[in-house]
């Protein structure tokens, strides 16, 4: 079981990190080291914004599918 959640995070991880790796054009993996890095400092605050990150991410991400254009009638 916890193979299998460890898994889910490993592969799909929201997006966040690789969305701000690719509009930032820095590393994925250092983006992942500063969530982990600064979660153990700050007391989990980055967890919280990675979090709702990752919400808005997938609200964009929903909006864009539904949005239709006039032409697409």
């Amino acid at each position: 079981m916890f193979r299998r959640i460890l898994t889910y995070f490993e592969k799909q991880s929201f997006g966040v990190c690789t969305y701000l790796g690719e509009r930032l054009n820095i590393s994925i993996s250092k983006i992942r080291l500063f969530f982990i890095y600064t979660s153990f400092l700050a007391a989990g605050f980055p967890i919280i914004v990675y979090l709702l990150a990752a919400f808005f991410l997938d609200i964009r991400n929903y909006v864009k599918r539904i949005r239709t254009r006039i032409w697409d009638f």
